[in-house]
């Protein structure tokens, strides 16, 4: 491209966007430390900068949602990040709690979805299958947004790492459901027979998941086999690893499949055969990751939230509320009955399930599969639901964090008996965005005894 490639409108509008993206960038790098001890996050700044540059406020550039640009940025952040986030958990290190994560996914997950449904069925005022695909969207979580909680070691290492294992891994479980449901809304609008939407379903589903097991397993175990015998060297192998992702999205694609069903299985799968060797060959992948979900941040401020500001009304901002709270704090709670924690813990794990990057790229997604406009009502939840999670965890992370670790002491000081788990050393898997402490020795108490 020459310069005076430049001079055209779309070059000029193409050219605002890129400088705001890359003075955003420089911009936090410079005072990222000095932000953090104000509480201020990263995703609060990326997306306030969107927004501010729209055309709502200052309209220095506007990002395009139906272009090609755009949906690329999405389906590229949200495949990594899938991927990524599938490698990063190793359920053999979390043997000593992991049935909080279990119960909070297998049970607590179907139910704040079922909840988050009759919300926005009843609340909103929604179709059925509309109402589904928001509660789908918004309920998978971002442990990025409350860093300062599983980066804080006075608070219980299995609490901090349910919180993480679960939001590593809800992202892509609701991903069927994400599917199932814009597939059904797409029917509403178009008329077509539900029976060929659920046939879709399923292809989509089951190819997805055969092209990431085929990519994830085979290519994984020969870039495994080939890095322990010394075959690969430095960035070669990180960029083999970020390959992956590459194959299992287009080879789902080519199928006829769900290519970001295809990016989680593959990571599952490269996990599976590598191990830590998959750890380590991903850690580019991750921070690719996490460059793409700073400029999706960017985006979503500017393209979706924009145009949700003024279209805010009371059913919305009720939805919003109750989707923050008793939509995902109750179900969590009702998951955990029988475990013996008390109810500061349960309110805990409750409130930490931030909505952000995901939920940002899944409306995104479905936003340029179902050709809705960004002021569309599912668009407009999810816009706001996100960035008040961004402001209100973002903000609270560290407080909440002091707060629980504190009752958690008195507890353990007037209940010496408690009992101890997980004693053996161990590594916490990182979070998106942070590195979190690795071989330190695990040796906090079970966080309550149920007394």
């Amino acid at each position: 491209m020459t310069c005076g490639s430049w001079s055209s409108a779309y070059g000029r509008h193409l050219m605002a966007a890129l400088t705001v993206l890359a003075v955003a960038l420089l911009g936090h790098g410079l005072v990222s430390g000095r932000l953090r001890g104000l509480a201020i996050t990263g995703p609060m700044v990326f997306v306030a900068v969107g927004f501010l540059t729209g055309s709502e406020v200052f309209d220095v550039a506007s990002f395009d949602l139906k272009s090609e640009t755009v949906i690329v940025l999405a389906e590229a952040t949200l495949a990594v990040v899938l991927f990524s986030d599938a490698v990063r958990v190793d359920l053999r290190q979390l043997r000593g709690f992991i049935g909080l994560p279990t119960r909070m996914l297998g049970l607590g997950l179907p139910l704040v979805i079922g909840a988050g449904t009759l919300t926005m069925r009843y609340v909103v005022d929604l179709s059925w299958a509309r109402a589904a695909l928001i509660a789908s969207i918004l309920a998978a979580t971002d442990a990025a947004l409350s860093q300062a909680v599983l980066t804080d070691e006075e608070v219980p290492r299995c609490i901090r790492g349910s919180l993480n294992v679960e939001s590593g891994l809800n992202d892509g479980l609701v991903l069927p459901a994400v599917t199932l449901f814009s597939a059904l809304t797409v029917a509403d609008s178009e008329g077509e027979a539900a029976s060929f939407w659920i046939q879709f379903l399923a292809e989509q589903i089951g190819f997805g998941v055969l092209a990431g097991i085929v990519v994830g397993s085979t290519g994984g175990r020969l870039l495994v086999q080939a890095s322990r015998k010394g075959w690969v060297e430095g960035i070669s192998g990180q960029l083999a690893a970020l390959s992956l992702v590459g194959l299992a999205f287009l080879s789902a694609h080519a199928l006829g499949g769900n290519s970001f069903i295809a990016a989680f299985v593959a990571g599952v799968s490269f996990r599976a055969v590598g191990a830590e060797d998959a750890e380590h060959l991903s850690e580019f992948t991750e921070d690719s990751g996490q460059l793409l979900a700073t400029l999706t941040f960017v985006v979503f401020g500017n393209a979706l939230f924009g145009p949700a500001v003024d279209q805010l009304t009371v059913p919305i901002a009720i939805s919003v509320v109750l989707s923050l709270t008793v939509v995902r704090m109750a179900p969590i709670a009702l998951s955990l009955l029988g475990t013996g924690l008390r109810p500061p813990t349960l309110a805990f794990l409750g409130w930490f399930g931030p909505r952000g990057l995901a939920s940002a790229l899944f409306a995104l997604t479905v936003l340029e599969e179902t050709g809705a406009p960004a002021t569309d009502p599912v668009f407009v939840v999810v816009a706001w639901t996100v960035v008040v999670s961004v402001v209100v965890h973002g903000a609270s992370a560290s407080w909440g964090a002091g707060r629980y670790a504190r009752w958690y002491e008195r507890h353990r000081a007037g209940h010496p008996s408690t009992p101890s788990e997980g004693t053996e050393p161990m590594s916490m898997p990182r979070v998106r965005g942070a590195a979190m402490p690795r071989d330190v020795e695990a040796s906090e108490p079970s966080p309550d005894d149920g007394s």
